[in-house]
């Protein structure tokens, strides 16, 4: 495989896959949460998705013509396990290994996410990631993935984004399973980082020379307030946002003013012999950056989703910056913030120079542009904000931060959560009724940048 940078794009199952009957795949908490009246915008489900379970080939011969040399996927637990953490599904294994076997017949390496926030239903009923027995039942999981495919795939990141697994599924709702306790959110955000310890040691064990990290999600925070109060919501934000399982997988414990700001509801959930677990050796981090966040003073709109939480760090960073730092806005209304990546970049390397190599596992914008008169799609907005955060990555390259590989999301517009299909972010626009795919200007864009290889300005 290549060993130089890696030019990718990423997907996960659910939001691609559809198939949702097919192969004897179970439940999810997404199959079950979409199916909960007015979750989803428009009802939208994914169901059928983008029917990638069906177009493997034709969709791998579009990854081998965009020109990426890796690409991002992720594994359906309910394919491989749809009833129980103890059969096996042989057809789920099937279609893994077809994808990855095309994949490498097309000099394209395949990198694998065990987890992207599919959890099979069963695991919820038990209590889901607010349970102690989740992270063991992904332990198994990873074993089985890792004997499994493990032969071709070198490559592994076990959670993608766990923040919105426990804050956005346990905390405000928007994400399945959709639940309103900032305890159990607070539960979710320990045992993801276990999952990472027992996962990436579960892989190891059978693969020893395979590379593990985890992707979270991140951004570089302003602020316009130096008061007291607003420097402690800043600061807690930053540890809850940025600081929570890089700082677990480092060092094997959490920031100190979480700690402190969490107290018994914490404490209660860490048994003895969890900050060894939580300690690995991560051979790279995968950071998912779309825009800068933003902390100011406390407003009537910042009060808790839950009535009950005592925790005012659930003010998450929102995306209300200043005018003056940023020219335009997606079309999720997220402000377009180049700069802010090669910052955050500086500062990973900077804080936790032990971390030998990051992954841009994911970056890229929703943009709906739809063909024109000739059918072309003309996403110019995209190229420009592809082009000027990959500058900005190379801007922190040139600098020394060990930055070995870049992911667009997505290579397809697909199911996107809560916003069903309402939200285009692909290089390759879908026709959701017919399934039809069409390269976008961006694709093209990307297919010159990946030829270009990394181009880091003069020092």
């Amino acid at each position: 495989m290549n060993k130089g940078f890696l030019w990718g794009a990423a997907t996960s199952s659910y939001q691609i896959e559809g198939a949702i009957g097919e192969g004897n795949r179970g439940d999810s908490i997404w199959d079950t949460f979409v199916n909960t009246p007015g979750k989803v915008k428009n009802g939208d489900t994914g169901a059928v998705a983008i029917d990638h379970f069906n177009r493997l080939e034709e969709d791998v011969k579009m990854m081998s013509e965009l020109g990426i040399n890796s690409y991002r996927f992720s594994i359906a637990w309910p394919r491989l396990f749809p009833a129980s953490s103890n059969s096996l599904e042989q057809e789920g294994v099937n279609f893994y290994n077809k994808l990855i076997n095309l994949l490498i017949a097309n000099n394209i390496e395949p990198i694998a996410t065990l987890y992207h926030w599919d959890l099979p239903q069963y695991l919820e009923d038990l209590g889901g990631w607010a349970h102690r027995s989740t992270p063991l039942a992904f332990e198994s999981y990873a074993t089985v993935c890792a004997e499994q495919f493990g032969d071709r795939v070198n490559q592994w990141i076990t959670l993608n984004e766990p923040w919105c697994t426990a804050f956005l599924g346990y905390y405000t709702g928007v994400h399945a399973p959709g639940k309103l306790n900032s305890e159990l959110a607070i539960a979710a955000a320990h045992h993801t980082a276990l999952a990472h310890g027992y996962g990436t040691r579960a892989i190891k064990k059978v693969c020893p020379d395979a590379r593990v990290g985890i992707t979270v999600n991140m951004t570089t925070l302003h602020t316009d307030s130096d008061d007291e109060e607003t420097t402690k919501v800043f600061n807690l934000v930053d540890a809850n946002q940025n600081r929570w399982w890089i700082d677990a997988l480092t060092t094997g414990k959490y920031p100190e003013n979480l700690v402190e700001e969490y107290g018994s509801v914490l404490t209660q959930v860490i048994l003895p012999g969890d900050e060894y677990i939580l300690k690995t050796d991560p051979d790279f981090l995968g950071v998912n950056y779309y825009c800068d966040g933003f902390v100011g003073r406390a407003r009537p709109s910042d009060v808790s989703m839950d009535t009950n939480s005592p925790y005012p760090i659930q003010r998450v960073a929102n995306m209300e910056l200043p005018a003056s730092m940023f020219t335009s806005r997606t079309d999720f209304d997220w402000p377009i913030t180049p700069d802010g990546l090669g910052q955050l970049l500086c500062r990973i390397h900077h804080d936790w120079p032990q971390i030998p190599a990051i992954y841009i596992t994911e970056n890229g914008a929703a943009f709906n542009d739809g063909p024109d008169e000739n059918g072309s799609i003309q996403d110019y907005r995209r190229v420009d904000y592809l082009t000027s955060h990959i500058d900005s990555m190379n801007q922190a390259i040139s600098e020394g931060v060990p930055v070995q590989g870049y992911f667009a999301w997505s290579l397809f517009d697909n199911f996107e959560w809560a916003e069903g299909y309402s939200k285009r972010f692909g290089l390759i626009y879908v026709d959701f009724a017919s399934q039809e795919r069409t390269p976008k200007l961006s694709f093209h864009k990307y297919q010159e940048i990946i030829a270009g290889g990394v181009n880091t300005p003069a020092k």
